[in-house]
């Protein structure tokens, strides 16, 4: 689904550059929740159900992926 014609409102980290370079969130009103490239408006958008995004978040909250990352300064 193209980003663009997901109705939003999408949020972005509040740490996004100003170029707006950020992976970006939207509520979908049957409950899922869709993820795009803020810089690819027209872009794809993945869609997750609301389960799939608890699992995840629960996951970045435990550390489950500091592995994947390293934190410059």
């Amino acid at each position: 689904m193209p980003a663009s014609l997901i109705r939003g409102p999408w949020v972005k980290s509040r740490k996004s550059e100003p170029a707006g370079m950020c992976v970006q969130l939207a509520a979908l009103p049957q409950g899922d929740y869709a993820m795009s490239n803020s810089t690819d408006a027209s872009g794809p958008a993945l869609v997750f159900t609301a389960d799939e995004m608890d699992a995840f978040f629960h996951g970045v909250r435990n550390g489950d992926f500091n592995d994947l990352f390293t934190r410059n300064g």
